[in-house]
Parts: C-alpha cells; sequence; structure tokens
C-alpha cells in the first residue's frame, strides 16, 4: 500500500459513516447504543469493519449495507440470515461481535 491509499481509505470511511448518520437511523441508533455501553471502541469497531476488517462490524438496513461480513464461523451470520428471511429486506440488522467484557474488544478475545 502506497501512501495514496490511505487519504482514500479515510474519506471512504467518513462517507459510509454519513451515509449511515443520513440513510440508517435505526442502525446508528444501534451504534450510539453499543457505544453507551462499551464507551468509545464501538466506534472503533464500526470503523475497523467500514475498513474491511471481518468480525468487527456490520449491518443492513433499508436495502443498505456497510461493513464487513463476518466469518462464518460466527454464529451473528446466521442470525442475519434468519433475520432477514423474516423480517425482510427492509429490516434492520447490526451486527456486533460477542464479547462478554469491553477491554476484551482490543485482544479480540471472545
Amino acid at each position: 500500500m502506497d501512501s495514496m491509499d490511505t487519504p482514500r481509505a479515510a474519506v471512504d470511511v467518513e462517507a459510509k459513516i454519513a451515509q449511515i448518520k443520513v440513510h440508517m437511523p435505526n442502525t446508528y441508533a444501534s451504534i450510539q447504543e453499543k457505544a453507551r455501553h462499551i464507551g468509545g471502541q464501538a466506534y472503533e469497531l464500526v470503523r475497523r469493519g467500514l475498513r474491511g476488517e471481518r468480525n468487527c462490524f456490520y449491518a443492513i438496513e433499508g436495502g443498505r449495507v456497510v461493513g464487513t461480513t463476518f466469518d462464518a464461523s460466527h454464529p451473528e451470520i446466521s442470525l442475519v440470515a434468519l433475520s432477514m428471511v423474516d423480517l425482510g429486506v427492509d429490516s434492520c440488522v447490526t451486527i456486533w461481535p460477542v464479547w462478554t467484557r469491553p477491554w476484551e474488544i482490543n485482544r479480540g478475545t471472545h
């Protein structure tokens, strides 16, 4: 990766965050709620997911998709599939990693 890629990635993340705020109100509310529970690490998980890192953040709302999918070994994937079938494509599904303690987020422990 050269230095030209870094600013572009930052702009893309900011554009995706703006998209969430404007067009995905339930997803945005979910992010804010998660931040109330685990602090600023929630926003870092969102940014990591928006940059393409798996197992951090993934959301679907109103036909829009943001973030990066989780590995198939994560149980959240089944939840997404079931929710989309049961609730339809206009539903909102926000996927977060499953951690019992916020400090595990930085270590990536489940």
